[in-house]
């Protein structure tokens, strides 16, 4: 995708309401996996144990398709399927990345449009309704359907990284200082960015429009302000500076077509310098 298309995007009034708010969300929130108390101190232990012999790979990230129990969703698995997505980010992810154990990538029907990180059973999962929301977006956009789908999984795969920064924060006890949220867009951002090339800033991107999209469908209320997330209009801008800062001479239409602020744009090429420098050094020692 070499634009954004939000041009297409002014003209909707009604958008899809399919709560939006609850979009990559941990299990810290989530009623669908609620971690043990102590969980992390599970974690921590075994963290410790794995810091003392970090030439020891002793897990990977696996893919699951769980059984699906909504045939309405047989396609999207099917076509998530075709593609690979998660069979590629495993791979990718396994080899760059040492593990302490096996943290699995799922997909499965929630009854809710989510995703989530469960530090209990050390898992990530991606909702079939997650995906069905992206796809409703994208078509209500006018995208035919196989592009509708393409787009979707470019979101999907920026939502899955999302969580995957919630797995690693937790994994190996990384120290975030700010909002642990924005801290997993940024790492999802900085995966993306930094090791998938363009398919990486087109999951980026494909984000971008869905929290431009879901932006429009009302205005924030006092849930959304006290949410630990971010508002979208916020990651919509976020992750756009982190793409133009990436590359402001390949990205300049991003400037150039008004979808930056110039005031932000300016700081985008060190805020990007600074997210990058940030993740490379809190995973430098999990390299392989």
């Amino acid at each position: 995708m070499n634009r954004i298309q939000l041009s297409s995007l002014a003209v909707i009034t009604v958008l899809i309401v399919i709560a939006a708010s609850c979009i990559y969300r941990s299990s810290r929130d989530s009623e669908l996996a609620s971690a043990p108390i102590n969980s992390a101190n599970k974690n921590e232990t075994l963290t410790k144990k794995f810091d003392e012999d970090k030439k020891s790979d002793k897990g990977d990230f696996v893919v699951e398709y769980l059984k699906i129990k909504n045939s309405r969703y047989d396609e999207i698995d099917r076509q998530l399927k075709e593609v690979k997505l998660l069979e590629k980010a495993a791979d990718k992810l396994n080899r760059s990345l040492i593990l302490p154990y096996d943290i699995y990538l799922k997909t499965k029907d929630c009854g809710e449009a989510n995703a989530y990180y469960d530090s209990d059973e050390h898992s990530v999962t991606v909702c079939y309704e997650l995906m069905e929301h992206f796809y409703k977006v994208f078509r209500s956009v006018g995208k035919s359907d196989q592009k509708a789908y393409d787009k979707t999984f470019d979101a999907v795969r920026f939502a899955f990284l999302h969580e995957i920064g919630h797995a690693l924060i937790d994994t190996y006890n990384l120290p975030i200082t700010g909002n642990e949220e924005d801290a997993a867009d940024r790492c999802s951002t900085f995966i993306n960015l930094t090791e998938l090339g363009e398919d990486g800033v087109n999951a980026v991107l494909a984000a971008a429009d869905a929290f431009a999209i879901e932006s429009k469908g009302n205005a924030p209320d006092k849930r959304n302000l006290a949410d630990e997330h971010l508002l979208q209009e916020q990651r919509f801008y976020n992750s756009l500076c982190l793409i133009y800062g990436s590359s402001t001479k390949k990205y300049a239409y991003i400037l150039n077509d008004n979808y930056l602020p110039k005031e932000r744009a300016a700081r985008c090429p060190s805020e990007y310098e600074r997210t990058v420098d940030s993740w490379n050094d809190l995973l430098g020692r999990w390299r392989k």
